[in-house]
This record gives C-alpha cells, structure tokens and sequence, in this order.
C-alpha cells in the first residue's frame, strides 16, 4: 500500500535576486532595500504579462477585518491584481487572523506579496507559508565587506558594464552607507562614465568622500610607507574628517592581514576561507608575509586602546591615531 505523503511541504528559501510572482510571496530579512527590489522584480514581472494590473498596498500594523478580502475581490473587468503588504512583523490580530485564511486558499489572478522584516511577531502565518503555501525570497542584512563588494560587483553586471577590482574596492570604501546609497553610485558610474570603469573612473567620482580617503591611508600605511600615510592622514584632518572613519579602514585593512597570516592553503581556497575575493586575499598574505604574530597580537591591542582614545578617552585623538598608523607602517616594530 502507498505511504501517504505528507501535506507539509517545506518551500526552499530563495535568494532576493530569484524573485518571481507565485499566488503567495513571503519577502522576509531585515534589508529593506533588497526587499523593495525583490518586491519591484514581481510587480514588474507581472506588468510585463498583465499591462491592467491592479495593485493595492496594506499596512499590516493598521490593517482592519475584511480588508485582504476585499482588494482580493474580483473587479468589474476582472483585471489581476496585486497585493503588496509592508510591515507584517508589526501586524494586527485581524491581519494575521485573515491572512492565515487567505493563503491556504489564495484568490484567482491575484499576486499576494507579503513583507516581514524580522522577530516573532506573525510566526504562525509564516510558518503556514514556509509550510508550502507558498513561496520565500530571503533580503538577509548585508554586514560583512565582502558582501558588500559582491553585491557592487552584481549591480555592474546588472547594468552591463565591467570595473576593476580595485576599482570596485574603492567605491564600497566611499559609500558605506546604505545599499541603496552604494547602487545609486554604480548608476551613476555607468551613466557617466560606461561600461567600462577603472580606478581612477572612481576616484575622480568620489573625491572628497572621507571613506576613500581612509583607504588611502590605510593602503599606504599596511604597505609601510609610514611617511606617504602620516602626510595623507593629517591632509584629511585638515579638511576637517573625522579620525573614526579613518580607523575604521586601518582596522579593515588589518582583520585581513591577520586572518592571512600563517595561511597554506591555495590562493583560490584561502580565499572562500576568509570570506574574501581572491585578490583580496592575496593581497593581506602578502601584507602578512612583513608580520610577526607578537605584532599582529599588540595590534590587535592597540585598535581597541585607540578607538577608545578617539571616542572621548583622550584630549588628543588625532595624536592617537597617528601612533596607531605608524606602528603599523613598521609592521609593528616599533624603535
């Protein structure tokens, strides 16, 4: 006799980029921007398809009984419709109550895009969803530096066009901010420059930015050249840029090289171990290559030490991160 199989189905968490219309979407994670263009791709996909699409927005936190269903409803002419609900993880007992009705039997012609940023709240609906009634996209937080650069580096592909490594460095270095401050400069790029960017495409674009600054400084200094890095760190306190961002990309430059040092394994491998793209890594083994491990240890120390001094635990914070750079600058050995 047949087994019975189960009604449960776990759905496969999808990546943003793999975003499409299905009856019930969950677009959940904490990056808001990656949610707006997941939530942009399946309006857009469904416009391509449907020029009369009707499309509705529900605030799940003030949502009333009934609504769900009625912007569900079939109009007159039967145009298909688009539901698009923010704020799922903040939403009303009748939003949840309703909407576990709903996706368990999803109207016709109808696309319901639901919008949950995080926490527990609504962990019943998505569980219902996840449940396989339906289908997820993932909009996880982008912390880490390389998957900043890697996003930077999708956009360029998006847009058609090619940039340098490095060059792709430096403009994740000028904006820090937001993604949707980094992906409007990759626009920007192409739109004025074209499909074929280099460093010195973007340093012209960001000149001034206090975060490409910082990097030159932190190139200088992880490459020893102690002098060229102490004139070009007092020439951006002279234009009035703060230490911190300064520290940030010293600090950057060191995780790397520390995480590098004593490393055996192949340039392609020691790479997916350090989270890192292979030039990257390359390049901080070979900056650690300059490095004792007691000197990488005091170093790790004294970013600390420094950061606490630039955060109010000194009269003289620029004087500390000068001493900060040029131990560096000699690998740590200090005279």
């Amino acid at each position: 006799m047949a087994t019975a199989r189960s009604t449960k189905t776990k759905i496969p968490q999808l990546s943003w980029t793999e975003a499409h219309p299905a009856p019930v979407v969950l677009i959940s994670g904490p990056e808001g921007f990656l949610a707006d263009r997941a939530s942009q791709s399946i309006r857009e996909a469904l416009r391509h398809q449907q020029a009369d699409l009707e499309v509705h927005d529900i605030d799940a936190a003030s949502y009333t009984a009934g609504e769900l269903f009625t912007f569900a409803s079939p109009s007159l002419f039967a145009e298909p419709r688009l539901i698009r609900v923010d704020g799922v993880e903040k939403c009303s007992d009748a939003f949840l109550e309703d909407a576990k009705k709903y996706v368990t039997q999803p109207a016709e012609d109808t696309t319901l895009v639901l919008r949950h940023g995080g926490g527990v709240r609504g962990k019943a609906l998505l569980d219902l969803i996840r449940g396989g009634n339906g289908v997820e996209f993932v909009c996880a937080e982008v912390k880490k530096d390389q998957d900043r650069l890697a996003f930077a580096q999708g956009e360029f592909r998006r847009l058609g066009a090619q940039i340098s490594p490095n060059a792709v460095r430096m403009l994740v270095a000028a904006y820090s901010g937001g993604l949707g401050e980094l992906a409007g400069a990759c626009e920007q790029l192409v739109s004025d420059i074209g499909t074929r960017i280099d460093e010195d495409d973007v340093n012209r674009a960001t000149e001034g930015r206090v975060e490409t600054s910082a990097f030159k400084v932190a190139d200088a200094a992880t490459a020893g050249r102690g002098a060229d890095a102490l004139v070009l760190l007092r020439q951006a306190f002279s234009t009035g840029t703060d230490p911190i961002p300064m520290l940030a990309a010293l600090n950057f430059k060191m995780r790397g090289i520390a995480r590098a040092y004593g490393a055996t394994s192949s340039g392609g491998q020691l790479a997916k171990e350090l989270g890192m793209a292979p030039w990257q890594a390359d390049r901080a083994v070979k900056d650690a290559r300059a490095w004792r491990e007691e000197d990488l240890a005091r170093c790790i120390e004294m970013a600390a030490e420094t950061e606490w001094l630039l955060k109010g635990g000194s009269r003289d914070p620029e004087y500390a991160l000068e001493k900060y750079l040029l131990f560096i600058a000699r690998r740590g050995r200090e005279r």
